[in-house]
């Protein structure tokens, strides 16, 4: 009992100092708001982001128009030093230009949905037999060998749909943001950083096999490979189906089609009913690395600690099938709009702001593991370079398009009293949850990975991961614009308090050589 009466009164008196060290700035914070609410240009980055440079698939010529736009735009607003900065080896890009798609038998029928990133156009239009082949192991292709040239093949089951018995969009309940609040520390080691059982081995078993299944269909010169989409109501999740890598071989060409007519056909070869389908694929491959930048720009500081830095960022590549709205478009205009406002309002800065907006988050936070390893230590051996004394925090968006609800910590205890000061003015606009949780999947786990602040928000779903995320209905319209220019509001007073306080924010200890989290979490 006395020793949890002592723990009470360390966290108390810690608390006391931090609220005394970290007061709120309530005139800026008047400020970015009316600028935010009242002159907001983020929905006119994201619609430049959207309608007219999506979709940006990392490696491919729209991802290089679209950074070229954002580069031009941050110079307009005056930003320093925006640019484009290489990061890595990426592999060749790759570009869908016509897709065309229908059943021909038993009826004609148009098909919703598209090529798989990284895999062969059709020489011209392929009107061929479809066929049920499924294709889960090595017995099952012995099974078909021989027996699949120039047939279109669907290798998977039908796709099961549920009841729509509620509605898909939504935002955080009181009680599940309370109980995000209440979250207990977790443990933090080498060991909790591990997958569950057979995890990582799963995937990259998984992988092997589709190398392989790959490679067979390529010899047996099969027409084009058509799989199911767990979506439905005419919404498809696309991804990647070949290798982008020079050195391998092209995947032959493959459709994900929408949930309805993939099982349409399905049950019609099931039941011995012969379907004939129509394809016209045409993509476009280009050399290797020749599209691949970061996107960065940075306001200087002008006190006495202007030689540190204050980041904040959101991936810039999206997949093909929609355009990159809520992934990761609202991210970017978002950070874009920050960066818009302080520069407009001219706040004190006593630490220097840089925007990172990152490439080829998709394939595995590529674009900010190279910045990061460049910049400031390789999470292998943890050898630092001299920046990573200089960076305070980094912040990132990347979970869709609404508005933030509270902050990730990423275990980092030490951070709950100053972002409880700085982000209590935002009450009113629904900012109330700090959780100890850590959260994965986007780039602020490439700093977290080597010791640095990095830091996500908490947003609301609204559709993302029943309707937008990876899909073809990932766009625009499914943005609302209050929730754009909430969060605007609260990442730029973050900024501003962050560039402003007289320390760096206490840092979780350095890790330990590999490691830091994975790309994906584990």
């Amino acid at each position: 009992m006395k020793q949890h009466l002592k723990l009470i009164a360390c966290t108390a008196a810690l608390a006391v100092l931090a609220l005394g060290q970290d007061k709120v700035d309530l005139e800026s914070i008047y400020k970015i708001k009316q600028e935010a609410f009242q002159n907001s240009k983020v929905m006119d980055y994201l619609w430049n982001l959207t309608d007219v440079h999506g979709p940006r698939l990392a490696g491919s010529p729209r991802y290089k128009a679209g950074a070229d736009w954002a580069v031009k735009t941050l110079k307009e607003m005056g930003i320093d030093n925006a640019t484009l900065e290489t990061w890595g080896t990426f592999g060749k890009g790759w570009e869908n230009k016509k897709f065309v798609a229908a059943m021909t038998e038993p009826a004609h029928m148009p098909l919703i949905g598209a090529p798989q990133a990284w895999t062969s156009s059709t020489e011209g239009l392929l009107s061929g037999e479809a066929i049920l082949a499924r294709l889960q192991n090595d017995e099952d292709l012995a099974k078909w060998k021989g027996k699949l040239a120039g047939k279109i093949v669907l290798t998977s089951d039908q796709v099961q749909i549920a009841l729509h018995d509620r509605p898909e969009g939504r935002r955080y309940s009181d009680a599940e943001l309370a109980e995000l609040a209440q979250a207990q520390m977790m443990a933090f080691g080498p060991r909790a950083q591990q997958a569950g059982p057979g995890g990582p081995q799963n995937f990259l078993q998984i992988m092997a096999f589709r190398r392989k299944m790959n490679d067979f269909l390529r010899e047996e010169k099969v027409g084009a490979i058509i799989s199911g989409s767990r979506g439905d109501l005419g919404t498809y999740f696309a991804g990647g189906g070949g290798s982008r890598d020079p050195k391998e071989q092209l995947a032959p060409p493959m459709v994900v089609l929408t949930a309805e007519h993939y099982n349409r056909i399905y049950r019609l070869l099931d039941r011995k009913v012969p379907v004939k389908l129509e394809l016209d694929i045409q993509n476009q491959w280009t050399e290797p690395d020749q599209n691949n930048f970061n996107i960065v720009g940075e306001i200087p500081g002008s006190g006495k600690h202007k030689d540190e830095v204050v980041m904040i960022g959101g991936h810039f590549d999206t997949w093909h099938a929609g355009t990159g709205a809520t992934d990761n478009g609202a991210g970017s205009a978002v950070m874009m709009e920050v960066m818009r406002i302080l520069k407009k309002l001219d706040l004190k800065l006593d630490r220097t702001v840089r925007i990172g907006l990152w490439d080829a988050e998709e394939q595995g936070l590529l674009g900010s593991r190279g910045y990061v390893t460049k910049h400031f230590a390789n999470r292998s051996d943890m050898k630092t370079l001299p920046e990573w004394d200089k960076l305070s925090a980094y912040y990132n968006v990347d979970n869709g398009g609404g508005k933030i609800r509270g902050i990730y910590l990423q275990g980092n205890e030490m951070v709950r009293p100053i972002f409880e000061t700085w982000l209590a003015p935002f009450k009113d606009l629904g900012v109330s949850t700090i959780t100890i949780r850590n959260t994965s999947g986007t780039d602020h786990q490439s700093f977290d990975a080597v010791g640095l602040p990095g830091f996500q928000f908490i947003q609301d779903s609204l559709e993302y991961d029943t309707r937008t995320h990876h899909t073809n209905m990932d766009v625009y319209d499914r943005i609302p614009r209050q929730d754009m220019m909430q969060m605007s509001a609260v990442v730029a007073s973050l900024v501003v308090h962050t560039a402003n306080r007289e320390e760096k924010l206490p840092r979780k200890p350095k890790p330990a050589p590999g490691q830091g989290r994975g790309p994906m979490g584990f």
